[in-house]
């Protein structure tokens, strides 16, 4: 049986990231996708230069239609944008504990542009983060939520990763690629446990929509019963072969996309 994945999070014109990326990254993980719009973009891979927010109301109504309708497997939630968003999707996934959810905090699109207004940062650590079967931040957005300087090694990421998770969610996965050495360290912590996921750094520009990508592939893997540490292990090596395929294709002239599709198109 396929399994249903749903995203609730902001659109990327240019398809790369936001709910475009999810749903490519649902389908190449073998799950059927799903997507709940919250905040169109007007964006390319050079950056981000306008934002039109849809209502919180129209959010939470665009979820339940889903909720009531079809079998949801797994939730993956992306940018959010605003406090009232926040407290719009957790009202209505608070009657859906049983779904697994995996919250990717958006905070900065990768040109810079900031997609979570200040006041959103508290409501989504106090709403929406003890929802969450799994929270994937990178080192600045975990810094953000704890309101703590970054990490700059990995001591500091192992211990953001656990107090994230004193938070409320069941699991944190801290992104080291902000890390100012030659691998890519990530640190997900289970049960209180850190556990170690090392890659080496790709080199190239073509990273658009990684994050988004990852988040997307772990919530996949989720609703097709795999454990957290086994679904980011395979999430991981997903996204790796999409940042490494990337250079196949010829989209934008900034930050470009990663090959979602690497294993299934041939040249």
């Amino acid at each position: 049986m396929i399994r249903n994945v749903l995203t609730i999070a902001g659109s990327d014109p240019s398809g790369g990231a936001g709910i475009q990326a999810d749903l490519k990254t649902f389908a190449a993980n073998g799950t059927y996708g799903m997507a709940a719009l919250t905040a169109l973009t007007v964006q390319n891979t050079r950056g981000v230069s306008a934002v039109e927010l849809v209502p919180p109301a129209f959010v939470a109504a665009q979820i339940k239609a889903v909720l009531d309708d079809v079998r949801v497997d797994a939730v993956k939630i992306g940018m959010i944008a605003t406090a009232g968003i926040a407290v719009a999707i957790a009202d209505v996934m608070a009657d859906h504990r049983d779904i697994p959810i995996v919250l990717d905090p958006v905070m900065v699109a990768k040109g810079g542009a900031t997609l979570l207004a200040e006041d959103a940062v508290a409501a989504l650590r106090d709403t929406l983060l003890p929802l969450a079967t799994l929270i994937t931040p990178n080192i600045p957005e975990a810094a953000r939520l704890l309101g703590v300087a970054e990490a700059a090694d990995r001591t500091a990421m192992s211990d953001q990763a656990r107090a994230l998770a004193d938070l409320g969610s069941a699991a944190v996965l801290i992104k080291g690629g902000h890390l100012a050495q030659s691998d890519s360290p990530d640190v997900l912590c289970v049960g209180g446990q850190p556990v170690w996921f090392d890659a080496p750094r790709t080199p190239g520009h073509n990273t658009h929509g990684t994050g988004c990508t990852l988040s997307s592939a772990i919530a996949a893997h989720l609703a097709q019963g795999a454990d957290i540490a086994t679904a980011v292990g395979l999430a991981k090596r997903y996204v790796s072969g999409a940042i490494a395929a990337a250079g196949g294709l010829s989209v934008g002239r900034g930050h470009g996309p990663i090959h979602h599709f690497h294993y299934l198109w041939k040249d």
